[in-house]
């Protein structure tokens, strides 16, 4: 705060002085700006960038094809890491690619994370490849392709209304809420 309070006073006498004068000789907007320009600098403040205030999180591709950004990094300074076999508990919410929700934790008559056995088979190919990439704790954004999710069968009705279309992209919101040894 000390430093934009400085920076301020330092702004308002470079506007006092010749380069906004109309007699003092330099009075272009050139020279004005260069002295503005140099103030914030002389002043130790640091401007930002618009393109690095607006940067979002970096979108990280896995070999087999899921794009994820993490979303939330965990508050632990040593999180856990699941192996497979692990029994983790996840929290999601699942988006068509028009961002329709198709599933939820959080929805009607669900209230409890989804627990499964990590590396069995009991999720879709890409909902277990994204967890044991994480780390309890961790929140991420992933976008899984049709070939890991329901592939070209979809998730259809036998009168043929699909909830989730033949070849379809997934988004899912991602939190993992545990990771435990399952028993011997």
């Amino acid at each position: 705060m000390k430093s934009f309070v400085t920076a301020i006073a330092l702004l308002l006498s470079v506007a006092s002085t010749a380069a906004f004068s109309i007699n003092g000789g330099e009075s272009d907007r050139r020279s004005f700006l260069s002295k503005i320009v140099a103030v914030p600098a002389a002043a130790g403040v640091v401007i930002a960038s618009p393109q690095s205030s607006l940067a979002g999180p970096e979108i990280v591709t896995l070999p087999s094809g899921i794009k994820y950004a993490v979303t939330k990094e965990p508050s632990d300074k040593k999180p856990v890491v699941p192996m497979k076999g692990d029994i983790v508990g996840i929290d999601y919410t699942g988006y068509l690619a028009n961002g329709q929700i198709f599933d939820a934790t959080h929805s009607s008559g669900k209230q409890n994370a989804l627990l499964f056995k990590l590396g069995s088979g009991s999720v879709i190919p890409g909902l277990d490849d994204m967890v044991s990439q994480m780390v309890v704790g961790q929140k991420v954004q992933a976008i899984i392709p049709p070939e890991l999710a329901y592939g070209e069968k979809g998730v259809c009705l036998d009168d043929g209304e699909c909830l989730i279309k033949p070849g379809q992209t997934l988004v899912y919101d991602i939190l993992l809420k545990k990771s435990s040894i399952p028993p011997p």
